[in-house]
């Protein structure tokens, strides 16, 4: 039988668990619906175009900048904005990339998701490979955020289980420290990750081609809500196994009886010392209708006179008769 007290010990560290699943969902649907702003909001990065000029860059080329470099440089972003139809807007996210001009509705444009998904502006707007950090780390960033969901399931599944028994707690634990590692690191790298990622564009693009690069917060917040639910989960599921045991009080009391006490969960009143109680007769047997009646007997012939018999009742050898 299931404890109430049991339930409500494991019922917070199960929600907490929950919470961090729906924000790794959040995280893993983000981007893949097209012109929804509630998915759509959460990119880690979004790269703003709308203010691409060359004008910047014919300025600096008497600024000690090499004029080879600058117009190497400026004549592959005229081309992509112009011959491969450069958007306004790029948002970036954990398996794919939206892209939309200002006319348009916000997120209209989304490629497929994708594993490993990293956004290559090599490919997209043919610039320098200058960004080989970011591609290693968006490939590790996807491994700890597929573990953390991983472990996040497996805890939820084994976490019913703990229901009946601390054993269940026991177990539970192990995948939510698992859970809780794996999303606080996914959570560091992609702060770090693009936090980077936004520098090196801005640095690169901001002052001289009019390019602004901004951070998801929203993106990074609901990472960092879910790694703290983690963390919530994952010390009250430690709590639960030394707390909250699931077993019955009754079983204590029968464990302590030994093999008298084994499944016998009735409470037993304990008899009054130098009390009374009838003995049961060895001709009967040991059955409630005892008594006989003694007026179905003739009387002895040797009674006496002056001491009258007990009449209508079982022999009782401790009442007295005086």
């Amino acid at each position: 039988m299931v404890q109430a007290g049991r339930v409500a010990c494991i019922t917070l560290p199960f929600l907490l668990s929950l919470a961090a699943l729906i924000t790794l969902v959040l995280v893993f649907l983000a981007g893949t619906m097209e012109g929804n702003s509630t998915t759509g909001d959460l990119f880690f990065v979004k790269v703003d175009l709308r203010n691409l000029t060359l004008n910047a860059a014919n300025e600096l080329a008497g600024s000690g900048a090499s004029s080879n470099e600058l117009s190497t440089l400026g004549a592959a972003l005229d081309a992509a904005k112009n011959s491969l139809g450069m958007k306004d807007y790029y948002t970036i996210y954990l398996r794919n990339y939206c892209d939309w001009n200002a006319e348009d509705k916000a997120y209209s444009n989304c490629t497929d998701p994708k594993s490993y998904f990293w956004f290559n502006p090599i490919k997209v707007w043919v610039l320098p490979r200058r960004l080989d950090a970011y591609h290693a780390g968006s490939k590790a960033m996807f491994v700890l955020y597929a573990a953390a969901l991983a472990a996040n399931a497996f805890t939820l599944l084994i976490g019913c289980t703990a229901i009946f028994s601390r054993w269940g707690s026991f177990f539970t634990t192990f995948f939510a420290a698992a859970q809780l590692v794996t999303y606080l690191a996914a959570s560091v790298v992609a702060t770090a990750m693009f936090a980077i990622l936004k520098g090196v564009l801005n640095n690169e693009l901001k002052d001289e081609y009019g390019v602004e690069t901004t951070l998801g917060n929203r993106a990074l917040s609901v990472s960092w809500i879910g790694t703290a639910a983690a963390l919530g989960a994952g010390i009250f599921w430690f709590f639960s196994v030394c707390c909250c045991s699931g077993r019955s009080p009754y079983h204590k009391d029968a464990a302590r009886g030994g093999f008298r006490g084994r499944g016998r969960g009735k409470t037993r009143a304990e008899k009054t010392p130098y009390t009374y109680e009838r003995v049961g007769s060895p001709y009967l047997g040991p059955n409630a209708g005892q008594s006989v009646p003694l007026g179905a007997y003739s009387n002895p012939s040797h009674a006496g006179a002056g001491r009258p018999m007990h009449q209508g009742g079982a022999y009782e050898p401790f009442r007295s008769h005086a």
